[in-house]
């Protein structure tokens, strides 16, 4: 099998590789940075632009399906110029795939797109699963309707789709992670707001495995890209403190100073979505990781 990766050199792309080479699945991948190219046997890459809409279309070759990774990072300030590029990035990916498959003869049976757990409305009580209707109002809630419309375009072109809706990526080499454990690790830790807000979180290594699961089984629709045993902010922030046994003295931090450091960027650290799993662990897979204490551990 050959897969064709958008977004290979990201944290998660960079996961999705390591676990392809280690099932045996060749990978294709494209890059908007020239000098990132690479040509080995079984990592093989190409150039795309998404602005001129450039593609090198020999990055189809030999491919069975693709997974479309590729966005601009939401962990940056959302000016409306950002906001912008934030959609665009995402939905103009697959437009230029689909349009460069367009009248080309090809074997792509699926698609696998990365999507994300913000399109369920923020909620302390509500517990979602994937056939939830509706999309939550916030501008990550149109990011992610935005997107998964994009994705069926591939339907046009006779690639079925499906879309892992993707909860908090816990990894020790970049994302959120890193960036909640160097002030707990100085003892400066603290829950945000109430506490009481639900993380659903997934290892990054149950990540991958479930793209690559979806792959070759053939699923089609929406999977929810989260672990079994979704926790509280408070939960997570004390979890993450007794892994690396430290105190926590500080008070929770109110929603208003992350308003004025953050901005609307703010909505990431206090909207709740309690996530279930029921659906992909219905069809065979196994998380390595189920609880957030194991997790940890293992990264920290």
């Amino acid at each position: 099998m050959r897969v064709l990766i958008t977004g290979a050199t990201g944290l998660i792309g960079q996961q999705i590789v390591k676990s392809c080479h280690e099932q045996g699945i060749l990978v294709n991948y494209l890059t908007t940075n020239k000098s990132k190219i690479k040509t080995d046997g079984n990592y093989q890459g190409f150039y795309w632009n998404l602005e001129s809409q450039e593609i090198d279309k020999a990055c189809f070759r030999n491919v069975d399906a693709i997974i479309h990774l590729a966005g601009a990072t939401v962990s940056k300030k959302w000016t409306p110029e950002y906001k912008k590029e934030i959609i665009s990035s995402r939905v103009e990916g697959v437009k230029l795939l689909v349009n460069a498959l367009k009248g080309e003869s090809h074997n792509i049976k699926q698609v696998v797109s990365a999507s994300g757990i913000s399109v369920y409305p923020s909620s302390l009580t509500n517990y979602y699963e994937e056939n939830f209707k509706g999309f939550d109002k916030t501008f990550l809630g149109e990011v992610v309707k935005q997107w998964e419309a994009a994705v069926e375009l591939f339907t046009d072109v006779n690639i079925s789709t499906s879309k892992v809706r993707i909860g908090l990526v816990m990894s020790n080499k970049g994302g959120a992670l890193p960036q909640m454990v160097k002030p707990i690790r100085f003892g400066l830790g603290a829950a945000f707001g109430s506490g009481k807000q639900w993380q659903s979180w997934i290892h990054i290594e149950d990540l991958a495995n479930m793209f690559l699961f979806i792959l070759k089984n053939g699923l089609i629709g929406n999977y929810n890209g989260v672990a079994p045993n979704p926790v509280t902010n408070k939960e997570l922030t004390r979890t993450i403190a007794k892994v690396l046994r430290k105190p926590l003295v500080l008070p929770n931090i109110p929603k208003f100073v992350m308003k004025l450091v953050l901005g609307e960027m703010h909505t990431v650290l206090f909207d709740s979505q309690r996530v279930s799993s029921k659906k992909i662990e219905s069809k065979g897979f196994h998380f390595k990781y189920h609880h957030l204490k194991p997790a940890l551990e293992d990264l920290i």
